[in-house]
């Protein structure tokens, strides 16, 4: 279902409204030319009633909807350098980004939230992105001395 103001000008609904008022029309046909609800024509009605001068169904945003601060962005980017020192670290067995844990920390440390596409989006346009590579099966690595060896497997890859 489109909207209204994508559908009609300002000028094709004060004509329905019009004639609705003068009783040429009735409402049932205005309602399904319109394409909405009875709830939704009375409140047009009654806007229109209000003002017929200044009536209009434009909507204008009062904010943007899209879009992130410059703050934000920093923040974004400083914990994608550290996971990259983490990548780059030999000795610790991180080989891709978490973008999960980049986003927890930014909620928790800045008090910013920020959607993970986001996330994942800005690390590709700066150079933090690494693609999947084809794993074959039973890749893993070994990390025992010796067969038998008993040893903690922890999930969380960060020091």
């Amino acid at each position: 279902m489109e909207q209204l103001h994508k559908k009609f000008t300002d000028d094709q609904i004060k004509d329905l409204l019009a004639k609705y008022l003068e009783s040429k029309v009735k409402r049932v046909y205005i309602q399904e030319i319109l394409g909405i609800k009875r709830r939704r024509f009375c409140q047009l009605v009654d806007k229109y009633r209000k003002d017929p001068a200044e009536f209009s169904i434009r909507y204008i945003r009062e904010h943007q909807t899209r879009g992130i601060d410059g703050a934000t962005e920093t923040n974004i980017i400083k914990e994608l350098c550290l996971e990259k020192k983490l990548i780059l670290n030999k000795d610790v067995p991180i080989r891709r980004y978490n973008y999960s844990y980049i986003k927890d920390q930014l909620e928790k440390e800045y008090k910013q939230k920020v959607s993970l596409p986001t996330i994942i989006s800005r690390a590709k346009a700066n150079g933090f992105y690494l693609r999947r590579s084809k794993r074959k099966a039973h890749d893993r690595e070994v990390l025992t001395d010796y067969i038998g060896q008993l040893i903690q497997h922890d999930s969380s890859h960060h020091l």
